[in-house]
């Protein structure tokens, strides 16, 4: 055999692999052609937010209606009934009956200005100077934080895919369906929350 000539073949061992046997026909290792990337789509996320907003100037021309028919109404006629805007809702009268009777004429206007009569919040009637009374109603707006989360931890429960989020004095509700959204609006919309509530900005 001395005069033939040995031909050293590669068997194949795990260790005679370098990382050239794992390259992409064409390319080195750590360089990709930008043409063969692959872009996942992003998946969309759809939003609305809940709110408790309160038309300041509606409630004003509500105040003002109340206040021009109290003063033309024969039973209020004599009783220092009045009805004022200031930092709250300001009722006066020299009786409880007439106090209650105000009360209800600024509901009636309220409505019909589209003020949710959840946003106006009476106070107790207060014994007044020379034996008159009076009431404060106090406007809500906004969520309170303890609201905001009661609103938020009643979301998840009915959507488990939406996320709920106390944005400030309000909830932002984000889910991947329109219909998890549509879940969370129409179970807010039957509970009662105690406070006047609007959906907004929904995309």
């Amino acid at each position: 055999m001395s005069g033939r000539r040995r031909i050293r073949t590669s068997v194949g061992f795990a260790g005679d692999f370098t990382d050239r046997s794992l390259w992409p026909l064409g390319h080195p290792p750590g360089r990709v052609d930008d043409s063969e990337r692959v872009s996942l789509p992003a998946v969309a996320q759809f939003s609305f937010d809940i709110v408790s907003e309160v038309d300041l100037q509606e409630v004003r021309n509500a105040v003002d209606q109340a206040g021009r028919e109290i003063s033309q109404r024969f039973d209020f006629k004599n009783t220092g009934t009045s009805v004022n805007l200031e930092k709250t809702i300001e009722l006066r009268s020299s009786t409880e009956d007439r106090l209650k009777a105000a009360w209800q004429v600024l509901q009636e206007k309220a409505i019909r200005r589209e003020v949710p009569l959840k946003a106006l919040q009476p106070g107790d009637v207060q014994q007044a100077a020379k034996g008159t009374v009076r009431q404060s109603v106090t406007i809500l707006t906004g969520l309170s934080d303890e609201k905001a989360k009661e609103i938020s931890k009643f979301a998840r429960g009915v959507a488990p895919k939406a996320q709920a989020q106390v944005q400030g004095a309000q909830v932002r509700v984000t889910a991947k369906s329109k219909d998890d959204l549509q879940t969370v609006i129409r179970a807010v919309k039957e509970n009662d929350f105690g406070v006047a509530l609007q959906f907004t900005n929904y995309r």
